[in-house]
């Protein structure tokens, strides 16, 4: 993409299996910051590893973090390459919904504001409902805005994780 501007992306990053050669799920999130720098999505900052608990059926907990970086890609072509950097972690197209996973690499948001197509879409539709998304976002880009309610990434946590009155 000669002469294509400068882009910034924020990518959740999630593991909750090891894995022959890079072991435990944290390990497993740097490896795949190294990989992604090889694919020339360059690392800005990312967030500290954070544990949570699974969505769905899966037993073990997740690995989770965040990292900002910078391309000239195109939304779709960082995708292709988070896919492939899937592919090479031995993720399969079609696994489980909220199974066990060796890696998941998501698009969460994007400089550009939004994207959507059948395959992507920008920001990440479940994103503001999720504390482990929201919460190694809030560590590194607190103030971007969801580009759809306007509202900054640390507003958006405050009010997923605000005490709620017991209404019993």
């Amino acid at each position: 993409m000669a002469g294509a501007s400068m882009q910034s992306y924020v990518i959740a990053l999630g593991s909750n299996r090891r894995h022959a050669r890079h072991g435990s799920p944290a390990g497993v999130l740097r490896a795949a910051c190294a990989a992604m720098e090889g694919e020339g999505l360059r690392i800005r900052t990312s967030s500290p590893v954070e544990a949570s608990t699974p969505l769905g059926p899966s037993r073990r907990r997740f690995a989770n973090a965040a990292v900002l970086v910078e391309t000239r890609l195109s939304p779709p072509d960082v995708l292709s390459r988070l896919k492939a950097i899937e592919a090479c972690f031995g993720r399969r197209p079609r696994g489980r919904r909220w199974g066990e996973r060796v890696l998941d690499l998501d698009i969460v948001l994007w400089s550009g504001g939004t994207w959507c197509t059948p395959h992507l879409r920008i920001p990440h539709p479940h994103f503001r409902e999720r504390q482990f998304v929201l919460g190694p976002l809030a560590a590194i880009v607190p103030t971007w805005r969801d580009p759809l309610t306007g509202l900054a990434v640390r507003h958006l946590q405050a009010r997923l994780t605000a005490p709620r009155p017991d209404l019993s």
